[in-house]
C-alpha cells in the first residue's frame, strides 16, 4: 500500500504560502498596531502579493509537482506547470490591483471597515485563489476553491450597517454554498465510482466503471459540472451576480469580476479536460449550450439597463462581466469537440488575460469617478474627458477592447481566437450566436464611450488622484496598450502544458 507523500517542494507552493502567510501577518499585526499606523496593514499586503507573484519566475524553468503518492509520479494533489503559473499571475496581478484600489477607498471609509480583517480575507482568498489552478485532486481543488470563496463573502458584506452590502454577502454565500454543496455530491459519486480522487486517475479509470455504475459516474460528472458553472456565473446561476457587484465594495467588486471568474473558469477546466476526458459527450453540448445562454443573458441584461434612467455603472460592468463569462465558456465548450483541446484551452485562458487586464482598469476608473459621485452611475461619466482626459482616454480604451473594436487590438484579437475556436470544433451555430452577441455588445459599450467626450453638465471638476489608484489605472492602461501592440505574445504565453 503507497504512503501518502513525504517531501515538500516549498519553491513550487512558494506563491499562494506566501499570501497566506502574509494574510496571518497581517491578522497579528493588525492587534498591536495604533489606528493611525493601520494604513500600513495595507502596503504589507500590497508587497506580499507583489512577492507571491515574483516567485512564479523561478518556476518557469520547468513542470514541477509536491504532494505525489510514493512510486506514482503522475498522482500528485499539487502541479506548478504553464496552465498554473498562468493563472496564478492572473489571480495574484488581480488581488494586488484590487489591493491598490482599496488602500485608498479604506482610507476614505474608515470606521466603516475594519482593515486587518479586511486584508486577512482579502489575502486569504488570493492565496485559495493561487492554490485552485495547481490543484490535481478532487479533494485540493474542492479545499482551494472554499478557501477563495469563503473569505470573499465577508468582504463583500464588510460595510457594517450598510443593507444592500448584507443583502449581496446573503445572496453571495447561499448561492456559493449550494454550488459547494451539489459539487461535493458529485465528487463523492466519482470517487464511489473511480476509487480515487486524482484527477489523472480518475480520467484513467472512468471509462472503464462497471455497466451498473455507469448511471452514478454520469451524474457524478453532471453534478460536478453544475457546481463549477454556478462558481462562473453561467446562466441560469448567474442571478447573485449584479447585487453582489453593486452591494460589495467596489475593489471588491473588480476582484469577484476577474479572480473569482478565474477560479470558477480553472477549476472548469480541469475537471472537464483533464479529469472527465471520456465525458466530453456529456460536457462538450452541455458547456456549449451555457455558452450561448450566458453570453446572451448577459449582453441582454446590460443592454437592458439603457432604459433605466440613472442606472448604474458597476451594474453595467457585472451584466457584462457575466456576457464576458459567456465567451469563455466556448473554448471549453470547444474542447469536448475538437482534437486538439490544449489550443481551445489556451484560447479560454488568452481570454481571461485580456478580460482580466481591460475589466480592472475599467473598474479602476470607476473607482475614481466614485470618489466624487457616490452613485457612480453611467451618466456621470458624461464630460470626463474635461476634468481627467487621460483617466477618460483609458476609460474608452478599455470598453472598446471589451468590445472588441480597435484601437482595442488585444478584445479582437481575443474574440477572434475564440470564435475561430468554436469554428474549428464544428460548433459553426454557437459562433453565429457569439456574433450577435458582439453585436449586442458594441451598443452598449460605444454608448457609454461617446458619453465620456460629451460636453459636461456645469464646469468640470478636478480633484487630486490618489498615488495607489493611479498606480492601478496606469498599471492595467500600460498592460492593455502592450499587449494591444504585440497581441500574439498572449497565445504563446497561454500554451497551457496540460496535456
Amino acid at each position: 500500500m503507497s504512503s501518502l507523500v513525504q517531501s515538500v517542494d516549498w519553491l513550487a507552493v512558494a506563491p499562494p504560502v506566501i499570501a497566506a502567510a502574509t494574510g496571518l501577518a497581517v491578522l497579528v499585526a493588525d492587534l498591536f498596531l495604533s489606528e493611525a499606523r493601520k494604513p500600513l496593514l495595507g502596503w504589507v499586503s500590497v508587497t506580499g502579493l507583489a512577492v507571491a507573484a515574483a516567485f512564479l519566475l523561478p518556476l518557469l524553468d520547468g513542470d514541477r509537482s509536491t504532494f505525489c503518492l510514493t512510486g506514482q509520479p503522475q498522482a500528485c494533489s499539487y502541479t506548478a506547470d504553464r496552465f498554473t503559473l498562468v493563472i496564478q499571475l492572473l489571480a495574484l496581478g488581480g488581488a494586488l490591483l484590487a489591493a491598490l484600489l482599496s488602500v485608498t477607498g479604506l482610507k476614505d471609509a474608515r470606521g466603516g471597515i475594519p482593515e486587518g480583517e479586511f486584508w486577512f480575507l482579502l489575502l486569504s482568498s488570493a492565496a485559495g485563489a493561487a492554490l485552485l489552478p495547481a490543484s490535481r485532486d478532487l479533494a485540493t481543488l474542492i479545499v482551494a476553491l472554499e478557501v477563495a470563496s469563503l473569505p470573499a463573502f465577508a468582504l463583500v458584506g464588510m460595510r457594517h450597517g450598510d443593507r444592500k452590502s448584507s443583502e449581496a454577502a446573503l445572496k453571495f454565500f447561499l448561492s456559493s454554498v449550494t454550488a459547494t454543496a451539489v459539487s461535493l455530491m458529485g465528487i463523492s459519486f466519482v470517487y464511489a465510482t473511480t476509487g480515487s480522487l486524482y484527477l489523472t486517475q480518475v480520467a484513467d479509470r472512468l471509462p472503464h466503471v462497471d455497466g451498473q455504475f455507469h448511471t452514478l459516474a454520469q451524474t457524478g460528472v453532471v453534478l460536478t459540472l453544475i457546481g463549477f458553472a454556478f462558481k462562473t456565473a453561467a446562466v441560469p446561476f448567474h442571478f447573485w451576480v449584479p447585487d453582489t457587484y453593486v452591494g460589495a465594495p467596489l475593489p471588491i467588486a473588480a476582484y469577484l469580476s476577474v479572480v473569482g471568474k478565474a477560479v470558477g473558469f480553472s477549476g472548469l477546466i480541469l475537471v472537464t479536460v483533464v479529469a472527465f476526458p471520456s465525458y466530453a459527450d456529456v460536457w462538450g453540448p452541455a458547456l456549449a449550450v451555457l455558452a450561448a445562454l450566458t453570453m446572451t443573458v448577459g449582453n441582454l441584461g446590460a443592454f437592458r439597463q439603457q432604459t433605466t434612467r440613472a442606472y448604474s455603472a458597476v451594474r453595467l460592468l457585472a451584466w457584462s462581466s457575466v456576457g464576458q463569462a459567456g465567451y469563455l465558456l466556448v473554448p471549453i465548450a470547444a474542447a469536448g469537440y475538437s482534437g486538439d483541446a490544449e489550443k481551445s484551452i489556451g484560447s479560454t485562458v488568452a481570454y481571461a488575460l485580456m478580460y482580466a487586464a481591460v475589466n480592472l482598469g475599467a473598474f479602476a476608473v470607476a473607482a475614481l469617478v466614485g470618489r466624487t459621485k457616490s452613485l457612480n452611475r453611467v451618466a456621470d461619466y458624461r464630460g470626463l474627458y474635461a476634468s481627467n482626459p487621460l483617466a477618460a482616454l483609458l476609460l474608452a480604451f478599455f470598453l472598446l477592447c471589451l468590445a472588441g473594436l480597435p484601437p482595442g487590438v488585444i478584445g479582437l484579437f481575443a474574440k477572434v481566437t475564440v470564435f475561430s475556436a468554436a469554428v474549428d470544433a464544428g460548433l459553426g451555430w454557437l459562433a453565429v450566436v457569439m456574433a450577435v452577441n458582439v453585436a449586442i455588445a458594441l451598443f452598449y459599450y460605444l454608448q457609454w464611450t461617446a458619453l465620456l467626450f460629451r460636453s459636461p453638465e456645469g464646469e468640470p471638476q478636478r480633484h487630486r488622484v490618489p498615488a495607489p489608484l493611479t498606480a492601478a489605472i496606469a498599471l492595467t492602461g500600460v498592460l492593455g496598450i502592450a499587449l494591444s501592440g504585440a497581441p500574439q505574445l498572449v497565445l504563446r504565453f497561454t500554451a497551457t502544458g496540460l496535456f
